[in-house]
């Protein structure tokens, strides 16, 4: 229910909180799914909520009393219905940071109290599957510590927080007991791997749940062994903080044990046990020789609530690991990420587009060979002298061929640089620099099957607006004119200029938008911004001259106007009637104060 429309706005780091829903939204919401009326107001029942929105027990044997304990999370006044008062606060309380602790606190809390008894306690765990499989002891010093030696206490929200935090701990250390039935403070692995799916499964990813029973050296557990392995998964977030004190802040460092070890004891109490163990359970996963990476600790770091629900909508995948995609998994992600680069596509070259046709402009006037004044002193004067003479809509002279080929460009281009990639990514998930560098060069060069038609048809339709007296063409009259061929005009300028400059971007983007994100890995749309610049502006500068190489090759020229063969004739014509810095004409910060 959370994070849809925003109500507040939510902060950018790691920590931050949910957007709360909109209240019409809630309350359409609730409308679909409450069935009961009662003086004029409708109410959901608690079958309602969990069985029809959450769409839990739908099974026909299911149980009534569990569908009633969760209903009464909501059930804020305990008269069996929940309200659309009710319903909204609980929407509110999913979006505090501590979220898991209050919606537990409820479900505990059966009478509505504030409080939690110990009768509340027993009565809602008899109820769950985990008490089921491993039964807990009600009659442990553990229990008798928060409840009092007669059990007659009541626990506070506070006090229940750590209590629910410390049960775990309390239950998985009676079943450990429960298993060593002779005494030895030695379980089997297989005992092991039990314990640890039915009470700790919260704390277990894929891969971890896979090697827990090689985990097991011997096939032997010791009690330390197993109480320093839930500890080291509880602490996976400061083995990250570990990690990255040890390597400088680098994600793709590799750190031995001793170096994890030394920056372990530096910043806290993680033991050699627990660090004994990190490492040979990396081995066992990623199939490393005693060194570790950020990735390593990702593949054992259990999700946290909060990047659960606020996961990035491009983070969204179908599988979670490269072997489990198969060829239609394949299809679906490439068909989203196509859809999500398109919108984005669309979105950017729309804005900057009367930049991209003030640069055209300026990259086609020629100051050598043509006879009569300059037309434009500089970028500030084309950019006048367009509205002036063409309108505000002659900046956006040309956009329609640019937004129909931007899906294909952009999809082709990121399709290819993630293939290359994922070829010469290791298991680690490493790539060298120049692996990145080819991808990026692949994925340049493989665009240019679009965007050289594209470019073209464009260009003209920019220029175009230059002589008042012409009639303005369409772009399929462009293209009729060009026929099929004539579209790939000044395509080797335009592999001169994408092959370098996705050979630049991609892997200064990339490494940018790593150096910027923040100690979770997570970037806020500011650092995106950031790295996006960062990347794009070196390499459009140096590409210019192959971007001016191609305008004026794809640019039907004017009578007394050069004319060019081809990239290199062209290279040498502009050199020799307009010198060097005709070349860099539309370079950032250049085409500002050109005569």
């Amino acid at each position: 229910m959370a994070n849809s429309s925003s109500d507040n706005s939510a902060n950018d780091t790691g920590a931050a909180y949910l957007r709360r829903a909109k209240t019409e939204n809630l309350r359409e919401i609730f409308n679909k799914y409450a069935s009961v009326e009662k003086s004029g107001e409708q109410f959901m029942t608690a079958a309602d909520f969990v069985r029809n929105y959450l769409g839990l027990y739908t099974e026909p044997n299911y149980n009534p009393n569990s569908i009633t304990l969760l209903g009464g999370i909501l059930d804020t006044s305990k008269d069996g219905l929940i309200s659309f008062a009710e319903f909204h606060a609980f929407e509110g309380l999913l979006c505090v940071p501590d979220a898991l602790y209050k919606t537990a606190f409820q479900l505990f809390d059966t009478k509505g109290t504030g409080m939690v008894s110990f009768e509340e306690f027993v009565e809602v765990m008899k109820q769950t599957v985990l008490h089921q499989k491993v039964p807990f002891d009600f009659d442990s010093e553990f229990v008798k510590m928060y409840f009092g030696k007669e059990r007659k206490r009541f626990i506070s929200y506070a006090e229940f927080s750590q209590f629910l935090h410390d049960f775990h701990e309390e239950h998985a250390v009676q079943a450990f007991k429960a298993y060593d039935k002779q005494g030895t403070g030695f379980i089997t692995a297989m005992d092991f791997n039990d314990i640890m799916l039915s009470i700790k499964s919260h704390l277990l990813t894929l891969p971890v749940q896979n090697n827990l029973v090689a985990v097991a050296t011997g096939h032997k557990v010791s009690f330390p062994f197993f109480m320093a392995f839930n500890s080291l998964l509880t602490n996976m977030e400061l083995c990250k903080r570990i990690y990255l004190n040890s390597s400088g802040g680098s994600r793709t460092n590799e750190v031995t044990k001793e170096e994890f070890l030394h920056s372990a004891q530096m910043m806290s109490q993680i033991t050699p046990l627990e660090v004994e163990i990190l490492y040979h359970l990396t081995e066992l996963i990623s199939e490393s020789s005693g060194k570790i990476v950020y990735s390593d600790l990702e593949a054992l770091t259990p999700e946290q609530y909060m990047k659960v629900i606020t996961r990035k909508l491009t983070d969204i995948k179908a599988v979670q690991s490269p072997e489990q995609r198969g060829f239609l998994i394949q299809v679906l992600e490439n068909a989203y990420r196509f859809t999500l680069g398109s919108l984005a596509g669309a979105v950017g070259a729309t804005a900057v587009y009367p930049i991209d046709l003030v640069k055209t402009r300026m990259q086609n006037q020629r100051s050598g060979s043509y006879i009569g004044e300059l037309m434009y002193r500089n970028s500030f004067d084309c950019f006048k002298k367009v509205i002036r003479h063409e309108g505000f809509l002659g900046l956006y002279r040309g956009l329609v061929p640019q937004l129909i080929g931007v899906a294909p460009e952009k999809a082709i281009k990121l399709t290819v640089n993630d293939l290359v990639r994922d070829k010469l990514t290791d298991k680690k998930g490493n790539i060298p620099l120049w692996g990145e560098i080819l991808a990026g060069s692949c994925a340049g060069g493989s665009q240019v099957v679009f965007t050289n038609p594209l470019e073209i048809v464009k260009i003209r339709l920019q220029v175009a607006g230059e002589i008042a007296t012409a009639r303005k063409p369409s772009a399929l009259t462009v293209v009729k004119e060009l026929g099929f061929l004539g579209l790939y005009k000044g395509a080797r300028a335009c592999l001169l200029r994408d092959i370098p400059f996705s050979a630049i971007y991609f892997p200064v983007y990339a490494h940018s938008k790593r150096a910027l994100a923040d100690e979770n890995g997570y970037n806020s749309p500011l650092t995106l911004l950031i790295a996006g610049a960062i990347g794009g502006v070196p390499a459009a500068s140096l590409t210019t001259p192959a971007d001016v190489i191609k305008t004026r090759l794809q640019v039907a020229a004017r009578a007394g106007q050069t004319t060019y063969s081809g990239v290199i004739d062209a290279a040498r014509k502009i050199w020799r009637e307009e010198g060097t810095k005709a070349f860099w004409k539309g370079a950032p910060g250049i085409n500002m104060f050109m005569k």
